[in-house]
């Protein structure tokens, strides 16, 4: 048993494949058209990192509900964990590529870490080994 996919919902499907692909590395796994329950036109868009089993599916938000929690859907929280090899490279090619982080780089007990947000908005934690 594994997790197959988590959700993060999105403005829109392109600058969020955008954000995952280009600036955080993820593949492309999936981009094909499909329809909401009542038959309106949407994508099934799913990313992952690179070799990884989970992947998170780009919902791009329907109806005034889910517009309000894009980028809060941890209530402010960090509610993502990105664990890299090479912490230094990762942190360097993002925050070249504009990814807002929340503070500078920190060694903790459990590693290498900084916060930062997603195309959304939401709270993510980029870790790495202990230095």
């Amino acid at each position: 048993m594994h997790i197959a996919l988590v959700a993060i919902v999105v403005e829109d499907y392109d600058p969020a494949i955008e954000f995952f692909v280009d600036v955080l590395g993820f593949e492309l796994a999936e981009d094909s058209p499909s329809v909401t329950n009542d038959g309106r036109p949407k994508r099934w868009v799913v990313v992952r990192p690179p070799e990884a089993q989970t992947g998170f599916l780009l919902a791009r938000a329907d109806g005034e509900r889910q517009r309000a929690l894009v980028g809060d859907q941890h209530a402010g929280r960090v509610g993502f964990f990105l664990r890299v090899d090479d912490f230094d490279a990762h942190y360097r090619r993002m925050r070249d590529a504009g990814v807002e982080f929340l503070g500078a780089p920190r060694t903790e007990p459990y590693g290498q870490v900084v916060v930062f947000r997603d195309i959304a908005g939401n709270k993510w934690d980029l870790l790495g080994p202990a230095a």
